[in-house]
């Protein structure tokens, strides 16, 4: 474990976050993640299927590491799902959110997600029954939270959106689809549209970014390509090689 690659603008960590001390304590600018969701899906070295529990437990660890590692002014741009009913219904967002306040998280708005993927669905309850049917909204969360002050008052005070993605994005419906889990070649891919616009709305250039759990590496290929620097820590090697690939071939470093 330790650094799996570098250079000027990248630092990827092939280490666990909840144990990594590589990285200083308030130097980070904003982090954008999706951390792993407990719905069971197979991912090489994480256990996604936990109790609640012991899920709300690792939410509580990672979300404390953040904390510590943003700026005052940091923020966190957290994709988590509204709900989940596999293995039991949960109120997945309301509960992250609160263990984030109680932790010192500020709460500043939600952007919803609609990954318009509802067709994919495979459970309805008691099918056309009063019985016991199961709701299933077809959106994920962006949580907006930070450290302790929403104005931004460190970084290079130079901002790269334009002015109709700024009117676009403002609005807190986004409608894009997601990543293709096959093309990636990870169980669980999100798309570069994700953190390019959390990026872009939310940093400036040069603003150091970081994800704490890089899967496939959309968050730390968005950062390249809009002149951030950016530091991910990803637990499975293999996962990290993925990453590596896709920036040297989806960026201009070497």
């Amino acid at each position: 474990m330790g650094t799996f690659f570098s250079n000027e603008q990248v630092l990827l960590y092939n280490d666990d976050f909840l144990t990594i001390n590589s990285i200083p304590v308030n130097s980070i600018d904003l982090i954008v993640t999706s951390p792993p969701y407990n719905v069971g899906i197979k991912y090489n070295s994480h256990d996604d299927t936990v109790s609640y529990d012991q899920y709300l437990d690792f939410t509580f660890k990672y979300l404390s590491r953040c904390y510590e590692l943003v700026k005052d002014d940091g923020r966190f741009c957290l994709n988590i799902p509204l709900d989940k009913n596999k293995g039991g219904q949960q109120s997945v967002y309301a509960d992250v959110l609160s263990i984030s306040k109680k932790l010192g998280w500020k709460y500043h708005s939600t952007i919803i997600w609609n990954e318009q993927n509802i067709s994919r669905r495979t459970a309805w309850g008691s099918w056309l029954s009063a019985s016991a049917p199961f709701v299933i909204a077809p959106v994920e969360m962006i949580v907006i939270l930070y450290k302790n002050k929403w104005k931004k008052e460190s970084g290079s005070n130079k901002s790269d959106i334009d002015r109709q993605d700024f009117l676009d994005w403002t609005n807190g419906m986004w409608k894009f689809n997601g990543e293709s889990k096959t093309k990636i070649g990870h169980p669980s891919p999100f798309p570069v549209e994700l953190p390019y616009r959390c990026i872009k709305l939310f940093s400036y250039v040069g603003d150091t970014v970081l994800d704490p759990f890089v899967g496939s590496g959309s968050t730390l290929i968005v950062t390249v390509q809009t002149n951030r620097h950016a530091i991910g820590v990803e637990i499975d090697k293999n996962y990290c090689q993925i990453t590596k690939k896709r920036l040297l071939k989806e960026t201009n470093i070497k």
